[in-house]
């Protein structure tokens, strides 16, 4: 592939180093290997490098097999050492930007894999962060790491932000189509980012800047975030008023314009909209702005793992502290099997808090650790669900039989609206 990077003219396929092989790298990883690139993966986490290695997945989307082919072409390299970015062009990081116990961010890994680079990085090659985070991450952390080793930005090395768009579990938008977004610190660094991507992805849309870049990577999940709290809020007026929530949303759905759709739920949970909307509004307050949508919205998601629990005793019959409870997913979303941030583990332990005997299913979670408690899935057989005395939805799985659960469960709470779709009985109560 003939390709131009400042002044220089290469010919030869990418070599790719890609920084944390999790749900957002190792995707991107399978994406650059497809197309013939050469990727070096890095991961700080022995037990994923080992399990790939074995040709054994960790994510819900790779299946064993697929984790193989990865392997088949001698164009991927797994290791926990660094020393393999010497050889790339391009640095991608794909690594966690968690919050930290005060609700602010936590840059301790993209710091860490930036320092742990710099004794590796040479002239010409391009830095790209795709970790979500506040805007001027980019701009004020990783470009004077990498000035402090006396090299000109857009000259000697080329830095540039990324968002990651990636959507665990759905398998309608091939990764490639997804339009990718570039910002870079000079316009020759977004110009070498867009041609990186470019080779892979179908359409790569430049911005004026990374901070531009960043900015648009939260306010597409502020969006959600603030939406889906509006339905989760109004999910409790229906239930006051004793009215259909889904109905309701169904019904304004008809509407040919003016109208999203978005659906209430638990909570949300995972690795972006709990976590994307607090950066931005922790940047705004440095700036004297209240982004007060989304404190109203994180207020009203915090709040409805109670209120999925204050519904649920509700309806037992025995006292409390005698009942038997089967959650249906812990995971955050379907057909992941990421349980970060996910209402349902918050949901299990104020169950569990009430003394009230709680197991779970789930097809993508077999093991769960809650402190001390150690748990396996349950098998769904009809004896396990005829012993409870609830089965509460709270993940709605693809590969779930929820006819079997309806025909078989004493009670079943609904908080996904997953049962619609089967026959119902009068034992079905919906959020």
């Amino acid at each position: 592939m003939s390709r131009k990077r400042g002044n220089i003219i290469m010919t030869h396929k990418l070599i790719i180093g890609i920084v944390g092989l999790g749900y957002v790298g190792l995707p991107l990883a399978q994406l650059f290997i497809n197309k013939g690139h050469k990727v070096y993966g890095i991961d700080s986490d022995q037990n994923k490098i080992s399990l790939l290695k074995k040709n054994t997945s960790y994510l819900a989307d790779f299946s064993n097999e697929q984790i193989n082919e990865l392997f088949t072409n001698d164009l991927f390299s797994v290791s926990t050492s660094y020393h393999y970015l010497s050889k790339v062009d391009a640095i991608i990081f794909c690594v966690p930007t968690p919050l930290n116990n005060l609700d602010e961010p936590d840059l301790q890994y993209v710091k860490g894999a930036i320092e742990a680079a710099l004794p590796f990085l040479k002239k010409e090659q391009l830095l790209v962060l795709e970790s979500s985070t506040y805007p001027g991450t980019t701009e004020e952390e990783i470009v004077p790491l990498v000035q402090g080793k006396g090299w000109e930005v857009g000259k000697d090395i080329f830095v540039a932000y990324s968002p990651e768009r990636i959507n665990p579990g759905q398998k309608v938008h091939k990764l490639e189509d997804i339009p990718k977004i570039v910002g870079g610190e000079t316009k020759l660094c977004t110009n070498y980012a867009k041609e990186i991507y470019e080779s892979v992805f179908n359409k790569v849309i430049n911005v004026s800047s990374s901070k531009v870049a960043e900015v648009s990577k939260l306010v597409e999940n502020a969006q959600r975030l603030i939406n889906i709290s509006f339905m989760n809020e109004l999910a409790i007026l229906c239930d006051k008023l004793d009215v259909n929530i889904w109905e309701v949303i169904e019904a304004c759905s008809t509407k040919p314009f003016g109208f999203t759709p978005y659906f209430p739920g638990p909570g949300v949970g995972g690795h972006c909209i709990p976590v994307d909307p607090i950066y931005l509004s922790w940047k705004a307050k440095h700036h004297g702005v209240n982004l007060s949508f989304i404190q109203a919205a994180k207020k009203i998601n915090d709040n409805m793992p109670a209120f999925i629990v204050e519904k649920v005793t509700k309806h037992l019959l025995k006292p409390i502290n005698k009942n038997k409870i089967l959650i249906i997913g812990v995971a955050y979303k379907k057909n992941v099997n990421d349980i970060r941030e996910s209402s349902a583990i918050q949901i299990f332990k104020l169950l569990d808090d009430l003394g009230i005997d709680v197991t779970y299913h789930d097809p993508h979670v077999p093991e769960l650790s809650l402190g001390s408690v150690q748990q396996e899935s349950l098998v769904l057989t009809e004896e396990n669900i005829k012993i409870q005395d609830c089965v509460l939805i709270l993940t709605d799985h693809n590969s779930v039989d929820y006819q079997n659960i309806i025909d078989h469960s004493n009670l079943v709470i609904d908080t996904r609206n997953v049962t619609s779709r089967y026959n119902q009985l009068d034992n079905v109560i919906l959020l």
